[in-house]
């Protein structure tokens, strides 16, 4: 096990999506078991969300892990560090002008993570068509300098080039996590990239249903599954969850 490094979506895969973001609930010693799990790893479990890393650290306090967040625009590579903001905040001022100035119905709401925004309407009968297009429309206009990706119920834009992909990649450059077979469990579309960076070098994509990203088999069906296996790691159990494909070279040794 000290031979793996643990990466964790949050929202949808250890924890219930909720109809907001705001109103999601964290489990009674889910941050215990979590940091009993990053015990057993030799430090090497990180979280890699699409909320920015404070409200990450709110969400599990005590707990604080190296983290990615905002899908990647902010990274803190060992718990005790800085946190990294890599995008640029003004570059979505067009788009908070216009969705200030566009009424929006009850069930939508804007998300502003300070260097992305989300627009989030999984309460609502149907998505906002209008609103969505006109918003992919400014991405079209912004010369490359944005880019929009669909999730669950939610648009977010962001400046372009940072995704979770990347974040995995520059966490696994660093101690403890660096020279490990990295595992990443998510469950939605924005947790491919991230899905394909730990497959790159060898490692394992855990995708969790019930709509699992990129059509890929759901190994856990839902966020209770994985936090039950979790608690089995936590407890001394294997760290890889049945239903994992390991490639052969590493069946065969």
């Amino acid at each position: 096990m000290p031979s793996d490094a643990l990466l964790l979506d949050l929202d949808g895969t250890l924890l219930d999506i909720a109809p907001r973001p705001e109103a999601v609930v964290v489990p009674t010693g889910l941050p215990a078991t979590l940091e009993a799990v990053r015990a057993r790893l030799d430090g090497a479990l990180a979280l890699v969300s699409g909320r920015p890393i404070g409200e990450l650290d709110r969400l599990l306090a005590p707990l604080r892990t190296a983290a990615a967040g905002v899908h990647g625009a902010e990274l803190r590579r060992r718990p005790d560090g800085p946190i990294e903001r890599l995008g640029t905040p003004s570059l979505l001022d067009p788009v908070r002008r216009l969705l200030a100035a566009t009424p929006l119905p009850e069930a939508v709401t804007v998300e502003d993570k300070e260097v992305a925004i989300a627009l989030h309407w999984r309460r609502a009968a149907e998505p906002p068509a209008a609103l969505i297009a006109e918003l992919e429309a400014r991405v079209a206009a912004s010369d490359g300098s944005l880019e929009a990706i669909f999730g669950k119920a939610v648009l977010e834009l962001r400046p372009a080039g940072l995704d979770k992909g990347r974040a995995v990649a520059a966490l696994l450059a660093e101690p403890p996590f660096a020279g490990r077979r990295p595992i990443f469990v998510g469950d939605d579309r924005t947790d491919e990239d991230a899905f394909r960076a730990v497959e790159r070098v060898g490692g394992l994509a855990v995708p969790v249903g019930p709509t699992p990203p990129g059509g890929r088999p759901a190994v856990f069906a839902g966020p209770g599954a994985v936090r039950a296996w979790l608690a089995s790691v936590a407890a001394g159990g294997a760290l890889l969850p049945m239903g994992v494909i390991v490639p052969m070279e590493e069946v065969g040794g």
